[in-house]
This record gives structure tokens, C-alpha cells and sequence, in this order.
């Protein structure tokens, strides 16, 4: 078998997730992985062109590329009160559509429920996610759509929250918000798609038991070094929908891929 190319973000979610079974931690069922890492929009672009293996992905590019991967069962990010969040200098009570707008990617979850809860809104820009904040504090931007660890720093930084983006969908639909998956080519067969599946659900279980292996690995990726973000992130997006989507994980990203069409 030769060894899968799995595409991943820095985010300490991720690289707890995937610690133990890239470190040979675990029972890989005689399966090699070589780590792509990279932001998760642009692990959205390559998915598009089918570039990658195994792949975590915005559930918004899911939808634009079920017929090139199937979505796996464990490893994804969703769950309530983990949803994107937009941010300003100041308290706006109403937002105009001549108000710039910070987003972390086209083809994000995080733009998808922006452009549901504000569709008038379309002076966006795509930046990089870890630099919104500094680019709305330094006025380039009226508005900044911030997800991953900038919802533990924008208020130490100086920054209001406008909308927390999850709550509106969870309200909307009484439903968790899957922001991101992970998927598989196609082009393998089911036996190793389900091999696959097998090993990150391993990997994500080992990782709960033991939550100090991860650390190095953890530390060596993640934007923001703060040790305190760092747990508070891993807390937040590593959760029981990251071990099995389940019928209720299912039935969300089912919901989120219907208001897509």
C-alpha cells in the first residue's frame, strides 16, 4: 500500500486529532501517511482539483465535491457554540452593504453562514484566517469573519463581537454546525475507505485518553502559542462528533448541505 497524502490544518484541533496515527501511536492496519499542512482553505482549493487523499474540509466545499470524496465518519469539527463569529472595533448596531468585509475563504463554512445571515452583504475580501483580526484593528476592514483559536484572543485584543455566527445557524435550525469534515478519494475502494475511517477514529480516541502525547506536535503548529488557547481550542472543536458523526452529526450536515442548494 503505498502511503496517503492526508491534508490537515495547524489548528491544535487537527494536530491532536492526527498526532497519534502520523507518530505511529497506534494500529494503522499497515497504513503510511504523509502530512499536508496547510490552511484549511487551501485544503478546500486542492480538494476541488482532487488533490489530496484524505483531506479535512469546509462542509461548504464538501457540497461542491461529494462526487470526488465520501466524508468519513471520524475527525470532523462540529458540535454547538463552535461556530464562526464576526467582529468589528465597535458595537454596530446595523450593518450596511458598503461594509468591507474580512473573510477567512470563498469556499469556507464560515462564508457560507455569513452570506446566509447577511446575503446584502458582498464587499468581501479573503485573507488569511489568522490575520483578520489585525486587518479589521487596523481599519482595512469594517468587518472580519473570525474562526478557529480568534474566538478565545478577539476580545484581549480589543475587539466586539457583532453576531456569533453558530448561534444564529443553531437557533435557525436547531442544529449543531458542522464546519469542516474529513474526506476520502473516491478513487480508493470501500475496504480502504473503511480502514481509513477505522485508524482516525483510533487516532481521535487515543488522543481523549491521553491528551498530554499530542502536546509537541500541537505546539509545534499552532498560531497562537498560549498554552490556555490552546486547551480551550482542543476543548472546544474535539468533541464526541470528532470520534462518530452519529445520526444526529449526520442529520446536521445534512441540514447545512440543503441550504447550499
Amino acid at each position: 500500500m503505498k502511503t496517503l497524502s492526508l491534508g490537515f490544518s495547524p489548528c491544535p484541533n487537527d494536530c491532536f486529532i492526527f498526532d497519534a496515527m502520523l507518530l505511529g501511536k497506534i494500529d494503522t492496519e499497515g497504513l503510511k501517511f504523509k502530512a499536508v499542512i496547510q490552511d484549511v482553505e487551501a485544503l478546500n482549493k486542492k480538494a476541488f482539483k482532487n488533490k489530496l487523499d484524505i483531506t479535512k474540509l469546509s462542509f461548504f466545499t464538501y457540497a461542491h465535491v461529494q462526487k470526488k470524496y465520501s466524508l468519513l465518519d471520524s475527525g470532523a469539527a462540529l458540535g454547538f457554540g463552535v461556530g464562526p463569529m464576526v467582529v468589528s472595533t465597535s458595537n454596530i448596531k446595523h450593518l450596511t452593504s458598503n461594509f468591507r468585509v474580512a473573510i477567512p475563504g470563498k469556499n469556507t463554512t464560515a462564508n457560507l453562514l455569513f452570506s446566509l445571515a447577511y446575503p446584502k452583504l458582498k464587499n468581501k475580501t479573503e485573507i488569511l484566517f489568522s490575520e483578520i483580526e489585525d486587518a479589521v484593528l487596523k481599519e482595512k476592514f469594517d468587518l472580519g469573519v473570525i474562526i478557529h483559536e480568534s474566538r478565545f484572543t478577539y476580545k484581549q485584543k480589543g475587539l466586539k463581537k457583532i453576531i456569533d455566527l453558530g448561534n444564529w445557524w443553531e437557533k435557525k435550525t436547531k442544529s449543531p454546525i458542522p464546519l469542516g469534515g474529513i474526506a476520502i478519494s473516491k478513487k480508493f475502494p470501500k475496504d480502504i475507505q473503511k480502514k481509513v475511517e477505522r485508524v482516525i477514529r483510533r487516532s481521535v480516541e487515543f488522543a481523549f485518553a491521553n491528551p498530554e502525547s499530542s502536546k509537541v506536535f500541537v505546539k509545534k503548529h499552532a498560531q497562537e502559542m498560549d498554552n490556555k488557547v490552546i486547551k480551550q481550542h482542543i476543548h472546544l472543536y474535539v468533541n464526541k462528533y470528532s470520534v462518530s458523526l452519529g445520526a444526529k452529526g449526520r442529520k446536521a450536515v445534512s441540514t447545512l448541505l440543503k441550504a447550499i442548494k
